[in-house]
């Protein structure tokens, strides 16, 4: 795996990108659970990155994530992956 400049996506340079062979990855290593801000935050993320490539968007994450948070990704076709 690669790592990918956020601002190449027009994201915030604080934000971890990652390329794999199919996919790209957000990383989000923290400690604190994943809540629904989150997650609207991460899909608008993963839009502004679909507008550039088609490649399908996993998030890693070493967070608990929110069972809706969860729930919302999925209907959003973002996997969620533990780091």
């Amino acid at each position: 795996m690669k790592s990918l400049s956020p601002k190449d996506y027009g994201l915030n340079s604080k934000v971890k990108l990652i390329q794999s062979d199919d996919h790209i990855g957000i990383i989000i290593d923290r400690k604190s659970r994943i809540i629904m801000k989150d997650g609207i935050r991460i899909l608008d993320q993963v839009k502004k990155i679909k507008k550039i490539t088609n490649n399908a968007i996993h998030l890693y994450t070493s967070a608990p994530v929110c069972s809706k948070t969860k729930v919302f990704l999925n209907k959003n076709n973002i996997l969620i992956n533990s780091i």
